[in-house]
């Protein structure tokens, strides 16, 4: 019998960019416009929010789901040029 809680490879989610908290807000409306859910991992403001000092102000993760990257990479590439990086 199939268990449905069981994930497959496609929804795992996987590191897509790191940058500045600018920068992944930036990217995550170039997402959101296409319908690709995203999630920000940010240490450095988790840290500060529980009383300790953790990660860097520019070194934001964003992930999204595997199943989206191939949507999602021209969008980066995309934006990578509109941001000079």
């Amino acid at each position: 019998m199939l268990n449905d809680n069981i994930m497959d490879d496609h929804s795992k989610h996987i590191q897509f960019f790191v940058g500045s908290l600018i920068e992944i807000q930036r990217l995550q409306l170039d997402l959101d416009e296409n319908q690709i859910p995203s999630l920000v991992k940010n240490n450095f403001q988790s840290g500060i929010t529980s009383g300790f000092y953790g990660g860097s102000p520019s070194q934001v993760e964003l992930f999204i789901f595997q199943k989206d990257k191939e949507k999602a990479t021209p969008i980066l590439e995309k934006f990578k040029l509109d941001m000079g990086i």
